[in-house]
């Protein structure tokens, strides 16, 4: 299935990637390389990830040992990045607009 970005989460990709490239630079390619391996796998499996338990209609993914989370939905014809969040800030899925 196709995967598509949400202009909000370009901006999170991009602002986690200057954020990353400047305080860990070794760990860049490695969590580059995840982000990847995650799309991959919602694209191939959309249904996979848990349900966020307060916004109905989004799955929410971890990825793994970096600290942050992937919020999608599956639409008909794609699955649609919505957000990354940091695991550390207030959960994204507990209030904070979606702009759906």
């Amino acid at each position: 299935m196709k995967v598509n970005w949400t202009d909000e989460a370009l901006r999170d990709l991009e602002e986690i990637t200057a954020y990353v490239l400047v305080h860990f630079p070794s760990t860049a390619p490695a969590l580059e390389q995840r982000i990847r391996a995650v799309l991959a796998w919602i694209g191939r499996w959309p249904e996979s990830a848990r349900s966020s338990p307060r916004r109905p209609g989004i799955r929410v993914v971890p990825l793994g040992r970096y600290p942050y989370r992937l919020f999608y939905r599956v639409r008909e014809d794609a699955v649609e990045i919505l957000h990354i969040h940091h695991a550390a800030r207030r959960p994204w899925d507990e209030g904070e607009d979606t702009g759906a």
